[in-house]
């Protein structure tokens, strides 16, 4: 229990620095910019009690909030994911005995990993960009955000599971 305690806790702070260092500097032409902060809640073990995926979602995005000056918008969307994390998983997993209880791409297979992928960045893309915007005025402009940006963290976040997380 406290090595996989310790295992989260390091991937959350580097996520984290990972995100708020590095990746919030890159964005391309001014729509694309990759979240992978996301991947600590995407990777905690499906037998987590939901309170401590909420209260760990929450905290993953105030930290990433308060690095990048956005009053809680990384909060709001990251809470939303981890939310409806249970039923996505759920929605996408054919049996409950063929589920890992780590979500990751070798224990589940790229297929299973790049949909579950692919639905957890895009609901928390859409949340994030409309709360950012906090406007329909743009739809299509903040849709093109949305698919460039969400494009790219799939690539990013999908490429850490063949380099980074091999185990």
């Amino acid at each position: 229990m406290g090595r996989v305690l310790i295992k989260y806790a390091i991937l959350f702070l580097v996520l984290v620095l990972v995100q708020v260092l590095f990746l919030n500097q890159v964005q391309f032409s001014g729509f694309a910019n990759p979240y992978i902060y996301i991947l600590f809640v995407m990777l905690l073990p499906v037998s987590s009690p939901k309170s401590v995926v909420l209260i760990s979602a929450f905290l993953l995005g105030l930290s990433v909030d308060i690095f990048s000056n956005t009053l809680g918008m990384h909060a709001v969307a990251t809470v939303f994911i981890a939310y409806l994390r249970p039923l996505i998983i759920r929605g996408i997993t054919n049996r409950e005995e063929d589920m890992s209880d780590y979500p990751g791409l070798k224990q589940n297979g790229i297929g299973w990993f790049f949909y579950y992928t692919t639905l957890m960045v895009v609901l928390h893309h859409l949340v994030l960009f409309f709360i950012e915007v906090y406007t329909f005025t743009n739809f299509l402009e903040t849709l093109y955000r949305i698919l460039l940006s969400s494009v790219f963290s799939i690539f990013v976040i999908v490429l850490s599971q063949f380099i980074v997380f091999r185990d």
